[in-house]
């Protein structure tokens, strides 16, 4: 039998906790009778659209329709053998499936552990294992990767390591002796009304744990956030009202579903909440994207910077005609470069909304009646009265505003540790409960945040301390030529550091470091900032949840230079 949740997670202090339910954060309501309720409004207005099916196939599903499903699924899991508190990993791509069964898991209090479908062998084991889950949820594949195969793997290695027993869910048509048959399991209820008894006599309470999310590290395997039905509901409820998100809301998810962005930031929860309408797509290929939102009506999305480029290129090339009803454009998960951002509303023609956030809680938003260099330059203010951030020295000073800091943070979603993590805790978390986010940031005298970069992601060149995430932003700015960018720290005897800039150029362009130098000096800037090393690569290293890999890149030029291929 698993080991309960409660017991390996960090409660927030009675105090604060008191507080943030007498002052309306929490609402004292289980996230998924709160989606319930929101059903009840409008239940023959549509919800959910498959756009990633093929058309015979499609599913269009009404707030009622989805609900009923979510129930009977619930029950579903409950009568396999499935009990509150268990935990299930879910590691499915875009789809109706994947909504229904998160669903279901926040009626019967069952906790999804939210695996990416890019994940494999050892990371799935890992959060099997460490979540003590008793099932997985998976497609029988994607593209030629059989994750069928790979989850009835898992079951074995997890029984014969546990002995506990485990279901795999399979989402497809070639499904494998042993698998249980998940669409099977979300197909409509046969006692609507039985179900949602059953259900509501039995819900979770609002300070047990909803979800786990994945931390978004690049170091070592993901760390298992915990978000209680408190926590998670407001987070996706303010994100949806700071948003504009509602019922006249169509929202696109092409950012993989189990991310926290496109989940609840407003995302799919937040959506479903204000009773508009979640379409998914597998991905946010520009042309396939584009001809969804023009044939849906799509008037929100969200994604990440690399896609923003990718769809500026499009419209560039095909015209922006098909996502003329866009009105809302999320970008987050990495620092969109400015110049990136200037573009979005005359080529795209949406308003974009810069988010800074993190999985762990505390998000950030430019608002959408904000002055065009706010939402370009920025990464918005905190989304809740109750966000309490700090930006602090490596001594754990205040720093004041305009000097860059270290960003830590708490309020009423943001948790106070990581579930059974407890060595982690003690860095990631001060003993009066502020998160240390890892992120650097200055704040402008309006209030909003600039992300500087991350506190691995400065580089120390001889005592001056350089933002690569700035360098980077001077290149989008002044080199023509280049696609993606990233600075990185290159080790240096004699400095310690230098720059070295990693470029994807643009088709049939040549990009070379004098050249990049020589545009860089025309913004007269510290000539200590101008990259001193490039290297030009046909596609950047990107880690699973959408980032820049500077690991990745820092390793792989340190590698060039043992090997002399660097000066």
């Amino acid at each position: 039998m698993p080991t309960p949740i409660a017991e390996n997670t960090v409660p927030w202090p009675a105090p604060e906790a008191a507080r943030y339910r007498a002052e309306g954060y929490w609402a004292g309501v289980p996230l998924g009778t709160l989606l319930r309720r929101a059903a009840d409004r409008t239940p023959g207005a549509e919800a959910l659209v498959d756009a990633g099916a093929p058309h015979g196939t499609r599913i269009r599903l009404t707030h009622g329709e989805l609900a009923d499903r979510a129930d009977a699924a619930a029950v579903r899991l409950l009568d396999l053998g499935l009990a509150p508190g268990d935990r299930i990993v879910v590691q499915l791509g875009n789809g109706w499936e994947f909504v229904v069964l998160t669903l279901a898991c926040l009626r019967a209090g069952i906790v999804p552990v939210m695996a990416l479908p890019a994940h494999r062998r050892t990371e799935l084991r890992h959060l099997a294992v460490h979540a003590e889950a008793v099932a997985i949820a998976v497609p029988d594949r994607i593209r030629d990767f059989d994750h069928q195969r790979l989850g009835h793997r898992l079951a074995d290695e997890v029984r014969a390591a546990t002995g506990a027993g485990w279901h795999v869910l399979v989402a497809g048509d070639d499904l494998a002796p042993g698998s249980v048959d998940l669409r099977a399991l979300c197909a409509p209820a046969t006692d609507p009304e039985g179900d949602r008894a059953r259900l509501d006599a039995h819900a979770p309470a609002p300070g047990d744990v909803a979800v786990f999310l994945l931390s978004g590290g690049t170091t070592g395997l993901p760390k298992l956030i915990a978000r209680t039905h408190d926590d998670y509901a407001y987070n996706a409820r303010a994100s949806a009202e700071v948003a504009a998100v509602g019922p006249d809301t169509v929202y696109l998810v092409g950012l993989p579903a189990a991310h926290n962005f496109p989940l609840a930031c407003p995302g799919i929860l937040g959506t479903l909440l204000a009773g508009g309408r979640v379409v998914t797509l597998p991905s946010p290929e520009p042309a396939r994207a584009f001809e969804v939102i023009a044939a849906e009506g799509v008037t929100h999305t969200a994604v990440v910077p690399a896609v923003v480029a990718r769809w500026l290129e499009h419209a560039a090339e095909h015209g922006a005609g098909a996502s003329a009803g866009l009105r809302v454009l999320q970008a987050g998960g990495a620092r969109l470069a400015d110049e990136l951002a200037r573009r979005v509303r005359p080529v795209l023609g949406a308003t974009l909304q810069q988010v800074f956030g993190m999985a762990e809680g505390l998000l950030n938003y430019t608002r959408l009646d904000d002055p065009d260099d706010v939402v370009c330059t920025t990464q918005g203010r905190p989304l809740s009265p109750a966000d309490e951030v700090r930006l602090v020295d490596e001594d754990d000073r205040d720093v004041p505003d305009g000097t860059p800091g270290l960003l830590l943070t708490r309020g009423p979603y943001t948790p106070r540790g990581y579930y059974r993590a407890a060595g982690q805790n003690a860095g990631s978390f001060t003993a009066d409960g502020w998160y240390r986010s890892g992120d650097i940031c200055r704040r402008t005298p309006g209030g909003d945040l600039v992300v500087e970069g991350r506190d691995k992601d400065m580089i120390n060149r001889g005592g001056e301390k350089i933002s690569a995430e700035e360098v980077e932003n001077l290149v989008y700015q002044r080199v023509p030529g280049v696609s993606q960018a990233a600075a990185v720290a290159m080790p240096d005897p004699v400095l310690g550091e230098r720059v070295c800039l990693y470029v994807v150029p643009r088709p049939g362009a040549t990009v070379t470091l004098d050249e990049v130098r020589a545009l860089l000096e025309r913004a007269d800037i510290a000539r200590f900032k101008l990259p001193e090393h490039l290297v030009t690569v046909t596609e950047l290293t990107w880690t699973k949840v959408g980032k820049i890999d500077k690991k990745a890149l820092r390793a792989d030029i340190a590698a060039r230079l043992a090997e002399g291929a660097a000066p």
